[in-house]
């Protein structure tokens, strides 16, 4: 029986994805498998993992569908009663599955997903503790950026796991997906994550924060630029929006979300002559 299945998504990644994969296979233990789906690589990610690791089992796409999409393949590949997600960049540390798991075993059936301790490459300093969710509706990294010493050191419930390296449980995966994936495809990539804490909370199901769990990230293994990560940040917050908030409170919060947002779009769009229609085409 597969008890954990773990998805990663690799785009242009060969630089990175090695170092990944060692880290998870560094402790191996029957009982999981690797899922690799690749968003049409041009530099040899999946030839590289096919030689280094012909236990993987790889997903290639002619084109890049983004996180969300490839994210979504694996799952439907997956079969495991969990399943991990990393980023390529992410390198875990030692006996974190077996943490993990460990911790997965002795909570209540209530708890979805967990958000291990993600600390940035250098060791120093926290890359996200979960996601926070803001009275305006913004959702930020717990402790990005802060000294990983003696910070975040504490178990507890959160908002939400950062995809970036988070285990979900597949249980409530299947409760939660709606017409558009486990994880909206329409969300590219950015704010996915947010967008199905936000459903997973509306089913009942919490996120624990379990920091004895701890892996290192890069960040921005893709090479996005600052253009797009711009657009489909503010972009993808108002889809978030109208998708989860209930919509008296919409209109409630609408003077609060003009004041805060008119601007960064007015900003946005002369600075990328956005299209509005085709903006906001979700």
């Amino acid at each position: 029986m597969v008890k954990i299945s773990i998805i990663i998504v690799t785009f242009n990644s060969a630089k990175f994805i090695i170092s990944c994969l060692d880290s998870v296979f560094k402790h191996y233990e029957a009982g999981f498998e690797v899922i690799l789906v690749d968003n049409a690589s041009e530099d040899g990610t999946a030839s590289l993992v096919r030689k280094s690791y012909p236990q993987v089992k790889i997903i290639e796409n002619r084109s890049n569908l983004g996180a969300s999409r490839a994210r979504n393949q694996g799952l439907n590949f997956a079969v495991g009663e969990w399943i991990l997600t990393l980023d390529c960049d992410v390198i875990l540390e030692e006996n974190f599955l077996q943490l993990i798991l460990k911790a997965s075993a002795e909570v209540s059936p209530g708890i979805g997903s967990f958000q291990p301790k993600i600390l940035d490459i250098k060791k120093d300093k926290i890359y996200s503790a979960g996601i926070r969710r803001s009275f305006l509706t913004r959702f930020y990294d717990l402790g990005r950026g802060l000294s990983a010493t003696g910070r975040f050191d504490a178990p507890g419930p959160i908002f939400g796991a950062c995809c970036a390296a988070a285990l979900y449980r597949r249980k409530m995966l299947e409760q939660i997906k709606d017409s558009h994936g486990y994880f909206d495809e329409r969300f590219f990539f950015l704010f996915e994550d947010a967008d199905l804490s936000c459903r997973a909370q509306k089913k009942g199901w919490s996120c624990m924060y379990y920091p004895e769990a701890r892996c290192y990230h890069q960040g921005n293994s893709s090479s996005t630029d600052r253009k797009s990560r711009q657009i489909l940040s503010f972009r993808n917050r108002q889809l978030l929006i109208i998708k989860n908030q209930n919509p008296l409170v919409i209109i409630l919060m609408f003077p609060l979300y003009l004041i805060y947002d008119l601007p960064r779009f007015l900003i946005l769009a002369t600075t990328f002559k956005l299209n509005f229609f085709k903006f906001y085409q979700f």
